[in-house]
């Protein structure tokens, strides 16, 4: 069963990385022909039926490391080391056509690829007629109540592995799109956790605004201290990290650049960094929110989606909008 589809984040984009029930299959898009070639491949290994719940490709060190979620634990992967293996290809009929592949109205802006939204495994609800909405099952997944997680173990091909991310399921994993290294989860202990995968002992910021499952976890594209989640509690929140961003100290300006009269005002110099908070907590769901994620055209505009097929688009505050540019 194919559980998510990701594109990769630099060069051509020929290449995707499907995960597949315990399986992380890397595909190579030949242009020349209809079928998606295999590359390489990975399983996770341990006792039990172990399924993957989320991947992500990290848009850093030349697209060779991948992030993955099972259970309560975090994986990263190194493309490089992965094995080939004799796997079906992938037919593709068409620009948005496959036999293994459906594509899925889930709440998703994404650039280079219109084609890239693929169906996560069947879910309770659908959203119309045309496909389901964006999560996992919720029912008894792996990591809930009487299943035992499998050990951490670290094969060949892992980087990294957080055993016990998160305190139960997790759901959802994001990149920082500017920073190297850094991480985001979200689980179904209500908690979204932001991680250096170069230490992974310890979490580097912890936030529990959520009272329900946190299903999704996005980071700006543009301005990576504004952090989307969305939460079984039927909201969306909109947090500014920038204590853990590529500008933790705002936007910093040369003093060559200074004018005169700027240059007379040291108080303002001396002023303390920005702290971390929630920017706005937005209410309008009455169900589940299962999807959120930003504009690729527009930085300041997101939008979110409920187990009800709600549909949501907001801005972010025009106030830190000119706090960030200015």
């Amino acid at each position: 069963m194919i559980i998510s589809v990701t594109w990769e984040p630099t060069g051509d984009g020929k290449r995707v990385i499907s995960l597949a029930d315990n399986h992380i299959l890397l595909w190579d898009l030949q242009e020349s022909s209809s079928q998606a070639v295999l590359a390489s491949s990975a399983s996770l290994e341990g006792k039990g039926q172990l399924k993957f719940t989320s991947g992500r490709w990290s848009p850093h060190h030349n697209g060779t490391q991948v992030a993955t979620a099972n259970d309560t634990a975090v994986r990263g992967w190194d493309t490089r080391s992965m094995r080939s293996s004799r796997w079906p290809a992938l037919i593709f009929q068409g620009p948005c056509q496959s036999h293994s592949l459906r594509r899925s109205p889930m709440c998703c802006w994404r650039s280079r690829s219109p084609c890239h939204h693929w169906e996560r495994h069947q879910v309770g609800a659908r959203l119309g007629s045309a496909g389901t909405h964006r999560g996992w099952a919720p029912r008894a997944p792996a990591g809930q109540a009487g299943v035992t997680p499998a050990p951490c173990a670290v094969s060949r091909s892992q980087t990294y592995c957080i055993e016990n991310a998160h305190g139960q399921l997790v759901r959802d994993l994001d990149f920082n799109p500017n920073k190297q290294y850094y991480l985001a989860s979200c689980g179904d202990d209500c908690k979204v956790k932001f991680w250096d995968t170069r230490d992974v002992t310890e979490p580097v910021k912890t936030l529990e605004e959520h009272s329900h499952w946190v299903w999704n976890v996005r980071y700006n594209h543009s301005h990576d201290q504004l952090v989307l989640t969305g939460s079984s509690d039927s909201r969306v929140i909109l947090s500014n990290m920038v204590s853990i961003s590529s500008e933790p100290f705002g936007h910093l300006v040369d003093d060559d650049d200074l004018s005169d009269q700027e240059e007379r005002r040291p108080e303002e110099k001396s002023q303390e960094p920005p702290q971390d908070s929630v920017i706005a907590t937005y209410e309008e769901h009455e169900d589940s929110v299962y999807a959120v994620d930003w504009s690729s055209a527009d930085p300041w505009l997101f939008a979110s989606l409920s187990y009800d097929g709600r549909l949501v688009i907001n801005r972010v505050p025009r106030a830190l909008k000119y706090h960030i540019l200015l």
